[in-house]
Formats: structure tokens, sequence, C-alpha cells
């Protein structure tokens, strides 16, 4: 059985004995439990023994149920800079000697996704994952960033997958890994992606 380990700012599993980790940033209105199955099946997969953390968003949501990163309907975009500053600091917190940076996996879904790459790119990590992320409005990602992997569903409605285009376009300006993988499908994380997302996390976890 996985252990769990919960605070007000985040869950972490299978903590004991582990080499690497990934950290999982939840969308707009859900908590950091929302992605905990999907860190616990990767974990479960994976040929790296993972701690799974998934980071809790600061922000109540408007509408008073999950949580939301800044706000986004309509969108605090003013709010951005302040929200991805406070992120990279808890994340360069999580770090330690036994699992530096470069040992861990950030992964995002939606807002947590558009979080993540505009966190992470900036950081020694060893890999980003955006699932039906979206770039912040002017965003230019650094010219030395982790290898990036995004997903997003073609028939997607919240976030529509032109996003995950205009991301593409933003990082593909040098030769460094970036890899979009669509999916007949909406708003979603679907399990057809799995075996994908375990083959960069093993390439990408050393």
């Amino acid at each position: 059985m996985d252990s769990v380990d919960m605070n007000d700012d985040l869950l972490c599993v299978n903590s004991q004995d582990a080499s690497h980790r990934l950290v999982l940033l939840h969308g707009w209105g859900a908590d950091a439990e929302d992605l905990i199955p999907l860190g616990r099946e990767l974990s479960h997969r994976s040929n790296k023994a993972l701690e799974v953390v998934a980071l809790r968003a600061p922000h109540p949501h408007d509408q008073g149920i999950g949580r939301q990163w800044y706000g986004l309907f309509p969108a605090d975009w003013a709010a951005v800079p302040k929200a991805i500053s406070d992120l990279q600091d808890r994340l360069k917190a999580l770090a330690s000697s036994s699992i530096p940076l470069q040992k861990t996996v950030l992964l995002g879904f939606s807002q947590g996704g558009a979080m993540a790459l505009a966190s992470g790119c900036s950081l020694p990590l060893a890999g980003l994952i955006g699932c039906s992320a979206y770039p912040h409005p002017g965003w230019i990602p650094p010219h030395q960033r982790p290898a990036v992997f995004l997903t997003h569903g073609n028939k997607d409605e919240v976030v529509p997958s032109l996003a995950s285009e205009q991301l593409m376009k933003s990082l593909n300006t040098n030769e460094l890994e970036v890899e979009l993988f669509r999916f007949d499908g909406g708003h979603e994380i679907p399990q057809e992606i799995m075996p994908s997302f375990l083959r960069v996390l093993n390439n990408w976890l050393i």
C-alpha cells in the first residue's frame, strides 16, 4: 500500500526510498488530489522509484469549490508573474540532495499545464509535461530549457488544441526536445497517453 503524506499545500505519495520525483499541478477548479491516481499509476509502472508530489494551488476558486493558480474567468494576467515566482520557490524547496531538481519531472493539466511550462522552463528540471496546456500572453520560453512533452485533445472545447500548437511554435525555436501527442478526445488525460508518459519519464529520469 502506498504511503501518503498530506498537509495544506501538497499530497506526497511513495516518498520512502524514492530516487526521482514527479510533481503534479492540477487544473483550474480542481485540487491536489485530482491527479493523484495518474501519479500513482505512473509511479507503479515506471522503471524508476518515483516520489509523487501533488501541489495545491494557493487560491480558492471563485465559485467556492476547488483551487486556482490565478483568476481565470475573467483572466487575471497581472497575477501571473507572482504566481510563477511563488511556484518556482515551492519547486526549489522540494529539492534535496537525494532528489534534486535535475531528477524531477513537472506535469500539469490545463491551468496547471500553463503554470508548469511558465515556471519550469527556467528551472533545471529533467522534463516538463503539459496536458491541455496554453501559453500565457506574451510568454517567450528561455533559450535553454528542459525537454517538453505536450498532449492535447483535438475536440477540447475548454482549451482549444490551437493552444498547444502555439506552444509548439514558441518551443520549437532551437534543437531542444519538444513533442506534441494529439488524441481524438476532449479536455482530459486519456489512458492511451500512458505509454508515452512512461517513455518520456524513463528517458528523462536517469
